[in-house]
């Protein structure tokens, strides 16, 4: 089976789920979000909660408004993976929300930080952008946008926590070299272009290694003024 027709398959396992009969009455499978969701189970967890491949991130507990954007973006070929462009051609804007709710609305508990194998002075200098950003290289802290806890603000800013540190590489490589972007003005790609290899280990590393509050939800909206404007934050 070609790549395309498997992600098709998966996008209409989504679209139209197809369970075995269990129902004693009736006779018809659940008709839920959880239902409709499971074609995205295999790489992100039963509740989005990711699996053991590192670079299929953690969904759950996100921003919906962060998930809908994401989900945008692969549709429209904006953001790049092939499996997620194919998947999600055909589903129309209300069904991408309403994928975007349902795992924003899971809170399945952070995993517990893996011991880190950076060294000393790595996870300072990872410490210091995350809390302090780098005046000298105008990069702001990564708490500035991303809130003094990681967790992110609602409607679209997402927690930073619960990642591993491949990842994180590989999204700040992303937002680097332009292979993933955001509407304009793209504050990621203007604050990661500015990072150097050194730093995305640096902060990549010192994320891994931080553990989750018990509330690990975003903060409401408003919560905290953000350095400046971001086209990936909706109104």
């Amino acid at each position: 089976m070609s790549v395309r027709l498997f992600c098709a398959s998966l996008a209409l396992a989504i679209a139209f789920p197809v369970f075995p009969v269990f129902s004693q009455t009736l006779g018809q499978p659940p008709d839920t979000m959880a239902a409709r969701v499971e074609a995205c189970t295999p790489c992100h967890g039963n509740k989005g909660e990711g699996t053991s491949d590192v670079y299929f991130p953690r969904l759950a507990g996100k921003p919906s408004g962060y998930l809908y954007n994401q989900l945008l973006a692969f549709r429209s070929g904006r953001r790049k993976y092939p499996p997620m462009n194919y998947l999600l051609e055909f589903l129309p804007d209300q069904y991408l929300q309403d994928m975007a709710n349902y795992f924003a609305s899971q809170h399945p508990p952070l995993p517990t930080p893996a011991a880190s194998e950076a060294s000393v002075d790595i996870l300072k200098r990872g410490e210091a952008l995350v809390t302090h950003g780098d005046v000298s290289a105008q990069i702001p802290a990564c708490a500035s946008c991303h809130g003094p806890a990681l967790l992110g603000m609602e409607p679209g800013i997402p927690g930073l926590l619960g990642l591993r540190p491949n990842y994180v590489s590989a999204q700040l490589g992303g937002w680097r070299y332009g292979t993933r972007t955001a509407k304009a003005p793209d504050c990621m790609q203007q604050v990661a272009a500015r990072l150097t290899e050194a730093d995305v280990t640096a902060v990549a590393a010192y994320l891994a290694t931080r553990p989750a509050p018990e509330n690990a939800v975003p903060v409401a909206k408003g919560s905290y003024i953000l350095p400046f404007a971001c086209g990936s934050e909706p109104e």
